[in-house]
């Protein structure tokens, strides 16, 4: 088994902190370019690109729904599995699991 790397948990990271921007949203939607501004008002280091790739990413697993209503600009909403691993009820490897509140 390999160790994870510095830069897949920062990943997972990300990964979470996305999901968890959802949940505190209204209607528990937001675009990337909110989520990306979210990311860095929280100090965590992410491209555009960065949130891209990742709401893809979540959408394959089935925890967001995506759709680009403007081209370059994704439209994600929490999906109830999402919101189970925001919370750490449920847990998906490629997303850190949360701290207890």
């Amino acid at each position: 088994m390999n160790p994870k790397t510095f830069a897949d948990r920062l990943r997972e990271d990300r990964r979470l902190v996305l999901l968890r921007l959802l949940s505190e949203q209204l209607g528990y939607r937001a675009n990337s370019s909110q989520l990306h501004a979210g990311l860095h008002h929280l100090a965590v280091a992410a491209t555009k690109d960065d949130v891209m790739t990742d709401l893809h990413w979540l959408k394959d697993q089935g925890l967001v729904r995506v759709h680009e209503p403007v081209e370059g600009v994704l439209a994600a909403e929490l999906t109830s599995r999402g919101h189970e691993v925001a919370t750490g009820a449920a847990m998906v490897p490629g997303v850190s699991r949360p701290s207890p509140r």
